[in-house]
């Protein structure tokens, strides 16, 4: 694979709360050099990326519900529809999660429906299409909840399932740490339960170029990382990757 074939599978991405606008613009800069798929930021960044990238091809991502998903639908929707006026393309959502770790799957599927349809509304009347991607915070969350969760989002109409936010820190019974972010399991999971025809995005401590193989191997199409200049400036076009 290519570099510039594995840009194409990259949000380049900078979620961190002190990011400023000059980290902002270089993202950008470096979107562009690169051709990633899209720029990930900060709703509040969404109007300088949108229009540091109108004559590229870099799409404008952003985040609602996030990090926490613990907001109401109509507070994602109402961030959605700012967002896509603003000239958000893609919109990655965090599900009402702590409905998920009760079972209330539900309201995980009402929650992603209505905010995916509203979505989708919107875009179509402005006449563009709108990408949307579910975070599920896999971390949190059992296989079955994970599958099921991903049947909700498929069921929604939504465009991608995506594993985590890169902000959960779950802990054990002691306060240990555990693991966070993407992993292959969930990923092989997440694409055996949606399919080859809806998107997965693996996202969360996604830092090298051997971690990008191990997902895109698992399944993923997509991949979240503020580590992409990194990734491909040390990628090995000689790589043969299964997809």
């Amino acid at each position: 694979m290519t570099k510039k074939e594995l840009a194409s599978y990259i949000d380049h991405t900078l979620l961190a709360p002190q990011a400023g606008v000059n980290e902002i613009i270089q993202l950008c800069q470096e979107a562009k050099r690169y051709n990633f798929a899209s720029v990930c930021v900060n709703p509040i960044y969404v109007p300088a990326v949108s229009t540091e990238l109108k004559d590229s091809n870099v799409k404008t991502c952003t985040v609602v519900g996030f990090p926490l998903g613990a907001v109401t639908t109509k507070d994602k929707i109402n961030e959605s529809l700012n967002a896509i006026a603003n000239g958000a393309d893609e919109i990655d959502m965090v599900i009402n999660i702590g409905a998920a770790k009760d079972g209330r799957f539900s309201e995980v599927g009402t929650d992603i429906f209505d905010v995916v349809n509203a979505i989708k509304q919107e875009g179509n009347k402005k006449g563009k299409t709108i990408l949307v991607k579910t975070i599920l915070e896999t971390c949190f969350l059992d296989d079955t909840a994970i599958e099921t969760c991903c049947l909700c989002a498929k069921k929604a109409g939504a465009d991608f399932v995506k594993t985590s936010t890169g902000f959960a820190t779950p802990k054990g019974i002691a306060g240990n740490p555990l693991p966070n972010g993407a992993s292959e399991h969930h990923i092989k999971l997440m694409r055996k339960t949606v399919g080859p025809e809806m998107g997965v995005k693996a996202s969360g401590g996604i830092r090298s170029p051997r971690t990008v193989i191990t997902m895109l191997e698992a399944g993923a199409n997509r991949i979240g990382t503020s580590s992409s200049v990194h990734i491909i400036e040390n990628w090995d076009e000689s790589i043969q990757i299964r997809l």
